[in-house]
């Protein structure tokens, strides 16, 4: 089952970076997150219900469900969203990888789970593969300071859904199953978005084209109601760090499908860039090791 869930949060969300790119048009991109997670929200949460699979909350746990929500469903993504105007959405998915990082650091603020220490040599592993990722980008002066704000735009975002993840953790503890809290986060983070565009004054429009229409329905009911609660699933089963793997292995799909789709080159540094975040990120979950230093024992 386990294996089961990784492929399916892979395959969605390695695909969902090029459907967000297709959100771009006329629409302003809060309003695309908008519809997005309102209409997963009003298929996900009537379902659960009236199939008696919604479990009973208490009130503390709304309130959890508010801050999951702003953490997941609602601010991570104007983020992401905002990110991809400024590089490849392959980029960003690399970007978001780094949530593996984040859950090390975070599961050790909040719930005293201390990370081995491969994630310190995961860590610098990661770093040079980032930059060397975005080598060619950052050496064109003219986009530099516009890539830089994509990749801030992108780690704030993940760092949000990091937080999320802690979330789930507590909502384990609780006994509160992933679909549960899928449904009632994404109802709280789609009331958040409301709030925003009613206090920014976004125009609510719509984009006629049949692709907007279609990168609409795969997002909502693909990558956000099948996705998320894969991925969540998979945090209840094996804990926040071994799950944010997933999001390690399927930037190699973003990636494939932005050569197809945007352009996205390949050459000698961003294809070792890549294998080094990605083999950063397996010494970050024991997939490989570091060779231990030989002991040669002293003799008096």
């Amino acid at each position: 089952m386990t294996a089961f869930l990784y492929i399916v949060t892979v395959l969605v969300w390695g695909t969902s970076w090029l459907a967000i790119t297709f959100q771009s048009g006329p629409v302003d991109s809060l309003i695309s997150i908008f519809y997005r997670f309102a209409l997963a929200s009003l298929l996900l949460l009537p379902f659960l219900y009236l199939t008696g699979r919604l479990q009973k909350a208490r009130r503390a746990d709304h309130l959890w469900f508010f801050l999951q929500g702003c953490c997941m469903f609602s601010f991570n993504f104007i983020c992401f969203y905002h990110s991809s105007k400024y590089m490849a959405s392959g980029l960003v998915s690399i970007v978001f990888s780094a949530a593996i990082f984040y859950n090390a650091i975070n599961n050790k603020l909040f719930w005293g789970v201390t990370p081995s220490k491969s994630v310190y040599g995961a860590g610098v592993l990661g770093i040079s593969g980032l930059t060397l990722l975005f080598w060619q980008e950052l050496m064109q002066t003219e986009a530099s300071h516009e890539l830089l704000l994509g990749i801030g735009l992108a780690a704030l975002g993940t760092f949000g859904f990091s937080l999320g993840n802690m979330i789930t953790v507590r909502h384990k503890k609780h006994d509160i199953n992933p679909l549960t809290s899928t449904a009632y986060g994404m109802s709280y983070g789609t009331a958040v978005l409301l709030l925003i565009i009613f206090v920014t004054q976004t125009p609510v429009t719509w984009d006629d084209r049949p692709l907007y229409g279609f990168s609409l329905v795969y997002l909502s009911v693909f990558a956000s109601i099948i996705g998320f609660t894969a991925y969540l699933s998979l945090v209840n089963r094996i804990g926040a760090n071994q799950a944010a793997y997933a999001t390690v292995v399927f930037p190699v799909i973003a990636l494939a499908l932005s050569s197809v789709f945007e352009d996205y080159t390949w050459g000698v540094m961003n294809s070792l860039g890549l294998v080094l975040v990605l083999l950063g990120n397996a010494v970050a979950m024991n997939l490989v090791k570091f060779p231990k230093r030989a002991t040669v024992p002293v003799k008096l």
